[in-house]
């Protein structure tokens, strides 16, 4: 009798065997809307290499800071500026030791592609107004999204700022604001250069310079809760010569 039960028991815990062997969720990465393109591509590699798994959430830097504030279970946090890194460490909501700034990126005016080209070069007061009439000028949210806040920043330090702010159709991020000008629903937009560059369907008219604002940067941590066995190698993974190939591919300058 014992032994017929010793030998159900072994059969019970065989059949657990599996499940409780089974692999960690996905590492969750919440990431800058504007990284989209190259941290799928990195993420392939990762995972054909790891066997492990990813998933991501991208949106505005803002929300997904926010986010983590009120609890998300994110693993790493990817942002498109300072500002929001810096916010989340000061919440604890990071682990500074791991913080890296990796990436730079570079901001351009775009307008749709099926459009004749409009000859405007940036500079201080150049006839970006004019050229708007009564079309609609798409960016980041200018208060809390960075792509927006560095858009407002350039504006005004060409002083261009108070004409064309009533033009300014401020959305939810840089890719929301590509997409209202690839359709033709936005004259014009102020986005990074890596995301122009992912869409055929707008054209880069000119870029801002490097002086109008703030330096376009991209900081990855891990977060504080996490405790995922595999989200130290996928940050790791960010700066590896394969994903700096990828970066640079896509138009991001790396930091070394």
């Amino acid at each position: 009798m014992v032994r017929r039960l010793l030998g159900t028991l072994a059969v019970i815990l065989l059949a657990l065997r599996p499940s409780l062997a089974q692999e960690p969720r996905p590492v969750l990465v919440f990431a800058a809307a504007s990284l989209q393109t190259a941290f799928n591509a990195i993420a392939a590699e990762w995972q054909k290499e790891t066997g492990g798994r990813v998933t991501f959430s991208y949106a505005a830097s803002s929300a997904l800071a926010r986010q983590l504030e009120q609890g998300a279970p994110a693993d790493l946090f990817a942002t498109a500026d300072l500002d929001w890194m810096d916010w989340a460490q000061q919440r604890s909501l990071i682990r500074p030791e791991t913080r890296r700034t990796l990436l730079e990126n570079t901001l351009v005016l775009i307008e749709p592609a099926d459009r004749p080209a409009t000859p405007l070069k940036i500079g201080p007061g150049f006839a970006l107004a004019e050229a708007l009439g009564d079309g609609r000028l798409a960016t980041g949210q200018v208060q809390s999204v960075p792509v927006g806040r560095y858009a407002r920043q350039a504006l005004t330090q060409l002083g261009l700022w108070d004409s064309v702010q009533p033009r300014i159709a401020g959305v939810e991020n840089v890719r929301a604001a590509l997409a209202l000008v690839a359709r033709g629903e936005a004259r014009f937009g102020i986005v990074y250069a890596t995301d122009a560059k992912t869409e055929p369907k707008v054209r880069v008219v000119d870029t801002f310079p490097a002086t109008s604002h703030p330096p376009i940067l991209y900081p990855f941590a891990l977060t504080a809760n996490s405790s995922h066995p595999h989200a130290k190698s996928f940050l790791d993974s960010l700066s590896s010569p394969a994903a700096i190939r990828i970066f640079e591919a896509e138009g991001f300058r790396v930091k070394r």
